[in-house]
């Protein structure tokens, strides 16, 4: 066999079950997203698309106030439920971690993802029912006489805060519990060796090690926060449009498929922005 044969055989293969993974991602993410990239520099002028290249969409995201407050909205929204999701999921991490006995750690997992197995959408709708007007909520105050008359706590941010939560607080769950389990005993134990007390050894030992599973799992709710649009539809209502629902209201109706590819890249703008700081300080944390 002539000498560097096997390095070409390997590379070959290596390059064979590459390229499934290479075609798919070019053509279902690379594609469509060069193309909303140029339809961006596109315009809808006189209701017909005019193919020369301009900056005006986005001249006018900054122009109009309500396309950058739909931003803001979303990037605000966003903030406030991983802020949320991460101070609720890591107690609930770190009791099923830590306190549930081993042998019931896996039935604790599955009753944890439950509310995975029904569908999205039923979800959005579950709590509909329990914060609009004449939900269960709403019932519940008015036959506890602590209201005169029916209470809606829907259609507003407070209710698109609490569906989005009500998901990711699993999500987060999960990412953190992995982490926490992967952390050896040994650790907590050297550190009370050398007197650090329960509360010690978890600020500077547990938490510092576990604070990758928790940044690797805020980003992913990050990235599906901001850009869901089902929730914030069904919850949030329309008296502050989210950007999700702005990008859909001007396909809908308006048509205008320009503006709503400048609004999804301004949004995939954030989204690579956020990607960047939390590569950029788990890459620090490993030096």
């Amino acid at each position: 066999m002539p000498a560097g044969s096997g390095s070409l055989e390997r590379r070959a293969t290596a390059w064979g079950l590459l390229l499934p993974a290479v075609l798919w991602t070019a053509a279902f993410f690379v594609m469509p997203l060069v193309i909303m990239g140029v339809y961006s520099l596109w315009q809808r002028s006189g209701g017909k698309l005019v193919t020369e290249f301009t900056t005006r969409n986005y001249e006018q995201i900054f122009a109009k106030s309500y396309y950058l407050q739909s931003l803001v909205n979303s990037i605000e929204v966003t903030l406030i439920v991983t802020s949320i999701s991460v101070l609720l999921a890591y107690p609930l991490a770190y009791i099923l971690a830590e306190r549930v006995p081993k042998r019931w750690q896996r039935l604790a997992l599955v009753l944890a993802i439950l509310p995975f197995w029904t569908s999205y959408v039923v979800r959005s709708y579950s709590w509909l029912l329990v914060l609009s007007e004449g939900g269960i909520l709403s019932n519940f105050l008015l036959d506890s006489g602590l209201t005169a008359e029916p209470v809606s706590f829907a259609n507003n941010r407070g209710a698109t805060v609490v569906g989005f939560v009500h998901f990711f607080v699993m999500l987060l769950t999960l990412t953190i519990y992995a982490n926490l389990v992967q952390l050896p005993p040994s650790y907590r134990k050297a550190a009370a060796d050398l007197g650090a007390g329960p509360i010690r050894a978890f600020l500077y030992v547990t938490l510092p090690l576990t604070l990758p599973g928790i940044v690797v799992g805020a980003f992913l709710t990050f990235v599906l926060c901001i850009g869901d649009y089902i929730t914030p539809q069904i919850l949030g209502g329309s008296r502050e449009l989210l950007l999700p629902q702005t990008i859909m209201l001007q396909i809908a109706r308006r048509s205008d498929f320009p503006m709503a590819s400048a609004l999804a890249m301004m949004l995939m703008l954030v989204v690579t922005l956020v990607y960047l700081a939390c590569a950029r300080w788990l890459k620090l944390e490993r030096v």
